[in-house]
């Protein structure tokens, strides 16, 4: 079953090298690694096209690779042998420790010895390179991009949040825009007769029940509503402040961009955590409770809600489960905030993006040839080897969508470093199959998270450049940080907060609102 899959996969690919290569009307490069013949059309002999790619090496094309190891070992290059042939490429992929990742790469810029592709782990390594970039260090290929029928496909708004002063130097990874909002007790909400939020203050309600309204039946009041920790973006914060019209990161106030403490939803926000602080409705230690903690309060029954990601539904009932058979878990995301209105704050759009190092792509007709194998690659064929791997040995197909096999070791060992590879994603690669969601929860929630994308709130910043911010924004940002911690604890009032704020502007806060918005007025 397996080996006649990975035929398919290889003809399959072969069929889509040909037919690309029509649909462009050239001579089938098109940068690929692998054209096709084209047919003499002047009757004369000798064709009077002339081609706009490279003529592609008929031996298969050497490309190296630097990507990012999730797992303990490198994985068997059962995978990337199918890959290979599809694309007619000869593979070299450095797969190195997430842990080192940014050490290794760093230290091969520093040497000159970064190989074709190199893969950058995330938003901030990216913003790190930002004047190795301006310096001309990488290849340009925003202009390129639409002469491929698949990368031509990618997101603009994603590719602009990766741009360096307008210009498009890398593909990348997609990831959902926002997976952000409420887990909570089900079961718990129905006893007491409670359905799902739809604002802040049937939240505050449900909260309240479940501490007050002895929701577990065991006539003790040892509950409380929410479970948070020590992290104000992928904590509970962020998407509250969310619901309470607050920008995400920057907004534009008078016309000029501000960051979002200088927003007074930033500042209702904390008044309404400080709430549920003062009247016992959230873990009172949450400013320094770690992500497992935070967890394993809703899990043992401590707790009745968890504001975060709606994907961790999954691994929370899997293990709520084994402490009461009987708990419920639901997920819910549209909670208006005051005004009655519901946003919600996005990330840029990508997780980690592949540079081209001109240290190692010598020729433009190179970077063609590492272009076209990166558009095979977000083929579905390829798109779902690389992430699921071979149909019957790593997953099976029900209707119509992927059933992963148990034994996660071997899709450890076989397929999970190759999903580092993706380009693009869901979104952007018709055909690219979807997992079957056993737990109906986790079926909603992906729901959810799509209906996320209809409310987003973005942060203006993603695509422009501070150099205090590169420097300092970090440092800066744990001035702010410490400060809402206290407001919320009731350690300072608001006339501390602001003093917090003024501080953050003498340091550098205020060069950083500087150079924004004179990236923002030349990005217009």
């Amino acid at each position: 079953m397996a080996m006649k899959k990975a035929g398919t996969i290889v003809a399959a690919l072969a069929a889509l090298t040909v037919a690309a290569g029509c649909a462009n009307g050239t001579n089938g490069t098109s940068g690929s690694a692998d054209p096709a013949p084209q047919p003499n059309t002047t009757g004369t002999g000798a064709s009077t096209e002339t081609p706009t790619q490279p003529e592609a090496p008929k031996e298969p094309f050497k490309l190296s690779i630097m990507a990012n190891l999730h797992t303990p070992e490198v994985p068997s290059d059962r995978i990337e042998k199918l890959v290979e042939e599809a694309t007619n490429t000869e593979l070299d992929i450095q797969w190195v420790p997430d842990g080192t990742y940014d050490e290794k790469m760093n230290a091969s810029f520093a040497t000159g010895t970064l190989p074709q592709a190199t893969y950058i782990k995330n938003q901030t390594s990216l913003i790190m390179l930002r004047d190795a970039i301006r310096n001309n260090q990488f290849w340009e290929i925003g202009p390129l991009l639409g002469d491929y029928p698949n990368l031509g496909k990618l997101n603009p708004e994603v590719l602009k949040n990766t741009s360096v002063d307008g210009k498009i130097y890398a593909l990348y990874q997609e990831r959902p825009l926002s997976r952000q909002g409420l887990i909570f007790r089900k079961d718990w909400a129905d006893k007491l007769g409670l359905s799902a939020p739809t604002n802040v203050d049937e939240l505050y309600a449900m909260l309240k029940a479940f501490k007050e309204n002895d929701p577990d039946g065991n006539g003790a009041h040892d509950t409380i509503g929410l479970t948070d920790r020590n992290d104000l973006v992928y904590g509970a914060f962020k998407s509250v402040a969310s619901w309470f019209g607050t920008p995400n990161g920057w907004g534009e106030q008078d016309g000029k961009l501000m960051p979002e403490f200088m927003f007074p939803q930033y500042m209702e926000t904390m008044n309404y955590m400080k709430k549920l602080h003062e009247e016992g409705l959230i873990n009172q230690d949450f400013p320094v409770t770690s992500k497992t903690d935070q967890q394993n309060l809703l899990i043992t029954g401590k707790a009745g809600a968890y504001i975060g990601s709606m994907a961790d539904v999954v691994s929370l009932d899997s293990k709520i489960t084994e402490v009461n058979p009987n708990a419920l878990l639901d997920v819910q995301n549209k909670i208006s905030g005051p005004d009655g209105s519901f946003g919600i704050w996005a990330i840029p759009g990508y997780g980690s993006v592949v540079l081209f190092p001109k240290s190692a792509v010598k020729s433009e007709d190179e970077l063609k040839n590492i272009l076209a194998f990166y558009d095979k690659l977000m083929s579905p064929e390829l798109a779902n080897l690389i992430y699921w791997g071979l149909e019957g040995d790593h997953y099976t197909m029900e209707n119509g969508k992927v059933v992963p096999i148990e034994d996660t070791k071997i899709t450890d060992r076989d397929v999970k470093p190759y999903q580092a590879l993706q380009i693009g994603g869901i979104s952007t690669i018709e055909g690219f199959y979807e997992a079957k969601h056993l737990l109906p929860a986790k079926e909603k929630a992906e729901q959810l998270i799509v209906d996320n994308n209809s409310y987003l709130i973005h942060d203006p910043t993603a695509p422009l450049d501070s150099a205090t911010f590169t420097q300092d924004g970090v440092r800066l940002q744990e001035l702010i940080k410490d400060a809402t911690y206290k407001f919320m604890l009731g350690d300072i009032d608001e006339a501390g907060f602001q003093a917090a704020v003024d501080n953050w502007l003498k340091q550098g806060g205020q060069s950083i609102i500087d150079e924004f918005n004179a990236s923002y007025a030349q990005a217009k």
